[in-house]
């Protein structure tokens, strides 16, 4: 079985992103998974494109991309993509939409085909903070998403397609005070646990 993961690059005047500095961590083969990482660009308009690329390019059973939530104090399995781009800050290539739908006359919404419910169990039984969120946010992270899920639907692709979001890392916490934070090796570890979920779950 293959997974492909992804990671985002640092943005918004961080000097780190806790999901890039994670997926670059992942083992090459967890078990039965053969694993390929990329990191994406926080960019709408490059960031699905090279996302879709590398499906064509290693084929995997399973797609999960991973980005960080700075707010957040736990692992959020996300469970729906929406429609709409809207930033609060712009991308790293300087846009910044407001209101506007990621894919036009495309579906509200799509739901994750990664098996939420078993990915939230592992994490929690992993002894790590864990939800399902309803709510990838409107910035690159949805945008992503949503291009995910509408690039395998139109082309009935049975990929297991997941989002999680992680929190900050310590080292950007330094920098927050307050922010909540997640140490590195135990979102490594979350990571290894949904892709666990993942790959033992029935088609």
């Amino acid at each position: 079985m293959r997974a492909l993961v992804t990671g985002f690059e640092p943005f918004g005047g961080e000097t780190v992103n806790p999901a890039q500095q994670a997926v670059e961590r992942l083992a090459p083969r967890l078990g039965n998974v053969e694993i390929t990482t990329r990191i994406l660009p926080v960019a709408f308009a490059r960031a699905p494109l090279l996302l879709e690329a590398a499906i064509v390019e290693t084929m995997p059973d399973i797609v999960l991309c991973v980005g960080m939530a700075g707010g957040r104090a736990g692992l959020s399995l996300e469970r729906v993509a929406i429609n709409i781009a809207d930033a609060r800050i712009p991308d790293n290539d300087g846009q910044q939409p407001a209101g506007r739908p990621v894919v036009a006359e495309g579906p509200a919404a799509y739901l994750a085909t990664l098996p939420i419910g078993p990915a939230a169990a592992a994490l929690r039984a992993a002894g790590l903070p864990a939800a399902v969120s309803e709510n990838a946010g409107t910035f690159v992270c949805n945008q992503v998403f949503y291009r995910l899920l509408h690039f395998v639907a139109r082309r009935s692709m049975p990929l297991r397609c997941g989002f999680v979001h992680v929190p900050g890392s310590p080292v950007r916490g330094m920098h927050h005070a307050g922010a909540p934070a997640m140490a590195l090796a135990d979102i490594v570890y979350g990571i290894a646990a949904v892709l666990h979920a993942a790959a033992g779950a029935p088609r």
